[in-house]
């Protein structure tokens, strides 16, 4: 299933409204603005408004695909040795499920978080105490946290896939609820962060590691971006599919261009066990020469690469 990440400018239901003119599948949202501490609480109104969008589309089973996915402020951060940072940070994560659990987003994807000034093991225990505290504090919600891996710039934790896997295991361990928290992959941040995505080959390994480290059973959502930076660059700066450093040889500016269907989004969106799972984009927006919506394009993109042959 292939979606994108929309605004909710003037009202949350719009972002559905056009992900259905776009003919997309699932779509990505922020469900309040991801730049502040603090926001009004949903009206009675807005959630009626986008309910009711949900079921015209018929995405509002809990029990299928997920259609929708929220992602967190990037203003949170449970690994924070901050006493008083952190407990903001669990505060406006404990709406963000809040605010998912009645809009039935099943999702909720956020970044680990960064260990400044402390160092990676307090980071990682930071975040499995927070996540005891919020479980508990959001006992019954209906919605699945996914630790999105990092390109692993600066002291932010996330990049390797042995890192999350591990910190996954320490939430379950901390909580007793593993079946509230999973994954949420990105190409631009694998790649970057320095599993080469750029072939198929290449790609088909890298998702062979994150499943021996994490599970791709666990894996619930991805997203789909090329890369600006080179493979390692740690630069998080996203690139229009086929049209970065994961459609160049050697995952590198300079590289000899590929073909689509020999590039590493062939390798993901062909893989057997993310059949149903939410991709969504998040290159950049507006419109091409012709008019026609990047997300148009991007989305028709991936799309031709569905059972493509390796040859």
């Amino acid at each position: 299933m292939f979606g994108s990440h929309l605004s909710v400018a003037g009202g949350m239901e719009n972002a559905l409204l056009e992900a259905e003119k776009l003919k997309l599948d699932c779509v990505q949202v922020f469900t309040k603005n991801q730049r502040q501490w603090k926001i009004k609480p949903l009206s009675d109104e807005q959630i009626e408004n986008w309910t009711n969008e949900l079921a015209r589309l018929g995405w509002d089973d809990l029990s299928g695909p997920a259609r929708t996915v929220s992602h967190a402020s990037y203003l949170i951060n449970l690994a924070s040795p901050d006493d008083e940072l952190w407990e903001k940070s669990i505060g406006l994560m404990r709406i963000e499920i809040e605010r998912c659990d009645a809009l039935k987003i099943p999702l909720l994807v956020h970044h680990p978080g960064a260990f400044t000034t402390s160092d990676e093991r307090s980071g990682l225990k930071r975040i499995a105490k927070a996540y005891k505290k919020l479980f508990k504090e959001t006992n019954g919600a209906r919605v699945i946290s996914l630790l999105e891996n990092t390109v692993g710039s600066g002291s932010n934790l996330g990049r390797t896939f042995d890192q999350l896997g591990e910190l996954r295991s320490m939430i379950i361990d901390s909580t007793g609820e593993p079946e509230r928290v999973g994954f949420c992959f990105d190409t631009c941040h694998a790649h970057a962060g320095g599993y080469d995505m750029s072939t198929r080959t290449s790609a088909d390994a890298a998702l062979d590691e994150f499943d021996q480290s994490c599970g791709l059973a666990h894996l619930h959502c991805l997203h789909l971006n090329d890369s600006k930076g080179d493979v390692g660059s740690r630069k998080d700066r996203h690139e229009h599919i086929g049209q970065g450093t994961l459609g160049l040889s050697g995952g590198q500016a300079g590289g000899k261009k590929l073909a689509l269907g020999k590039t590493g989004f062939a390798a993901v969106v062909n893989r057997p066990e993310l059949a149903d799972k939410p991709m969504i984009l998040e290159t950049p927006k507006g419109e091409d020469p012709k008019g026609t919506p990047w997300d148009t394009i991007n989305v028709r993109r991936l799309r031709r690469l569905v059972d493509a042959p390796r040859a």
